[in-house]
């Protein structure tokens, strides 16, 4: 087989792995089960919203949180902010995950390389939801633009970076059993 059908095979069957792994995941997280009874977002959400609530009041920003029905709410001086799927980062983490696990490479690399994508996404997201929330202070009309636009792609371009970063590091190094 020649080195071009070869890298073709080897792109589709990431395709197709990742594609599998996302549909799998998000129609398992739909569940009521996995909803209510094995709550991984609630628990990462608030996690998420406690630590940020801690940090904005040591800077002097007077901020409570509370755990309600559809959500971890940080409370604002000017509004509250649901933190949720999307927001907590888990997102990104999660479409970073099931592309290191599509592509080919040894499982102690996919292993390392996971739980750095994890810490380096999750500091990321906390930057980010910091300047989300100096926004929704001090500039608020200026609050939808950012957080709908322009900081949700920044999580997205920090996952694709992390797995390009992942990629250049591994192609070519041969899978072990």
């Amino acid at each position: 087989m020649t080195t071009d059908k070869k890298n073709k095979k080897i792109l589709a069957r990431f395709i197709i792995i990742y594609i599998v792994l996302m549909f799998i995941f998000f129609n398992l997280a739909a569940l009521d089960f996995f909803e209510h009874h094995l709550d991984v977002n609630g628990v990462y959400s608030k996690s998420i919203v406690v630590f940020l609530t801690e940090v904005l009041n040591i800077f002097g920003i007077n901020t409570t949180y509370e755990q309600l029905e559809y959500g971890t709410v940080i409370n604002l001086p000017t509004m509250s902010l649901n933190i949720k799927f999307g927001c907590n980062g888990l997102e990104a983490v999660i479409m970073y995950v099931f592309a290191v696990v599509a592509f080919p490479a040894a499982w102690t690399n996919k292993l390392k390389a996971i739980a750095a994508g994890f810490i380096v996404i999750q500091i990321l997201n906390i930057i980010r939801l910091l300047a989300i929330v100096f926004v929704a202070i001090h500039y608020k009309d200026w609050f939808d633009y950012f957080h709908t636009y322009f900081s949700q792609s920044i999580m997205i371009v920090v996952s694709l970076a992390m797995f390009i970063i992942y990629v250049n590091r591994y192609a070519g190094e041969e899978k072990s059993a």
